[in-house]
C-alpha cells in the first residue's frame, strides 16, 4: 500500500506540475488540494487517481501481415537464419519511406533473400509514425505475394525500433525443373 504524501512533498510536486504544459488536444490534470494532517492519520479515504484515458482508435485500414512463426523468429533473432539485408528509414518522410521500403522489399525478394531487417526507429514516446505505418504498408496488395510475416526485432537488432520481415520463396521459372 502506498503511503500518503506529506504536505511538503505535495507542495513540491505542485510546483513541478505547474511547469508542465499538456500536449495539444490533451486536458491538463487538475491540481489536487493539499492533504490535511488527518489524511496522514488514515481518517479520510485516500485520493483516487483518475482512470487512464481510453486508447485512441486506430484509423481503418488493412490489418497488416501476420506475425512470424515462433521458430523462425527465434532462428532469426539468434542469427541462425541470416538477415540478408537491412534498411534504415530514419529521417525519411512518410512518402519517401514508403517508396524506399517497397523498393527494398521487392529487390530483396527478387534476389532470393528470405529475411530482412527494417529499422524504423521508435519515435517520440515509443509511438513513431514510421513504426506504426510500416506493417500497414507491407499489407498492400502488391506486397502480399512477397511478405510472409513481420515481427518486432530482438534487442540486439534494434528492439522496438526495428522489424524483421520474412519474405516468401520466389517461384522457380517454368524452364527450371523442381528438385526431386
Amino acid at each position: 500500500m502506498k503511503r500518503p504524501l506529506h504536505p511538503e512533498e505535495h507542495r513540491l510536486w505542485s510546483q513541478v506540475a505547474a511547469t508542465i504544459h499538456p500536449l495539444p488536444g490533451r486536458a491538463s490534470a487538475a491540481a489536487e488540494p493539499a492533504p490535511s494532517t488527518s489524511a496522514h492519520l488514515g481518517l479520510e479515504p485516500p485520493l483516487r487517481t483518475p482512470p487512464p484515458p481510453a486508447a485512441t482508435p486506430r484509423r481503418p485500414g488493412p490489418a497488416g501481415p501476420k506475425a512470424l512463426e515462433p521458430v523462425r523468429l527465434r532462428r532469426i533473432a539468434r542469427e541462425r537464419d541470416p538477415l540478408g539485408a537491412h534498411i534504415d528509414l530514419h529521417g525519411l518522410g512518410q512518402e519517401a519511406a514508403r517508396a524506399a521500403l517497397e523498393g527494398f522489399v521487392l529487390e530483396c525478394w527478387r534476389d532470393g533473400l528470405r529475411s530482412v531487417l527494417v529499422i524504423t526507429g521508435k519515435g517520440l514516446r515509443g509511438d513513431g509514425v514510421l513504426r506504426r505505418l510500416t506493417p500497414e504498408w507491407l499489407a498492400a496488395p502488391h506486397l502480399q505475394a512477397v511478405v510472409a510475416g513481420i515481427s518486432e526485432a530482438h534487442r540486439r537488432h534494434g528492439g522496438e525500433g526495428a522489424l524483421y520481415i520474412a519474405l516468401k520463396r520466389r517461384p522457380l521459372p517454368a524452364s527450371v525443373p523442381p528438385r526431386p
